[in-house]
């Protein structure tokens, strides 16, 4: 069964955690695969992604793809359940390789992944970044506001789609 599941919060929410906990409970016995956007830029985020990794069970296949996320699920096609950790690396990670073309190169791969998704889960966690203070740079709020549209387009697709505070979750929708 084909399910979108959008998974938002602030840094340090739980919702990786959640996330995580959401697909192990529709996985059973198959297998999943996580597709992570994080790149190892430097020791700390290279340890990051190594404790991550270790903190998944031998059920998870991991495909590191900081750009072509519709390719990513692609190649997660035998897979039941897929977490995609995390749209907001996503659109850092264009952002920071093509600022003039970023926006719309990550609208074209959001709607081709968007309309990849079949007959499987897809989990999908990003910030909520929308609720602070108007950042004081042009590429902070160009982040910020991208990002948020990305949140929507998800939003608006997804069946479920979650708000983590302080590792607990509001269902937002249904």
């Amino acid at each position: 069964m084909t399910k979108l599941i959008l998974v938002l919060g602030g840094a340090r929410a739980g919702k990786s955690t959640f996330a995580l906990r959401l697909a192990e409970a529709q996985l059973g016995d198959s297998k999943g695969c996580f597709i992570a956007t994080a790149q190892a830029l430097d020791t700390e985020m290279a340890e990051r992604i190594a404790r991550h990794r270790e903190e998944r069970s031998a059920k998870w296949t991991t495909i590191e793809e900081p750009y072509q996320l519709d390719n990513a699920l692609l190649q997660a096609a035998e897979s039941t359940v897929v977490v995609i950790d995390c749209l907001t690396l996503f659109v850092s990670n264009w952002l920071l390789r093509a600022e003039n073309e970023s926006e719309q190169t990550i609208q074209t791969i959001v709607a081709q992944l968007l309309a990849s998704v079949n007959s499987q889960t897809v989990i999908c966690v990003s910030n909520e970044v929308g609720l602070g203070i108007v950042p004081d740079n042009a590429l902070a709020r160009t982040f910020r506001d991208l990002l948020g549209r990305v949140n929507q387009q998800f939003a608006a697709a997804a069946d479920e789609v979650y708000l983590l505070v302080a590792g607990l979750p509001l269902q937002l929708k249904p």
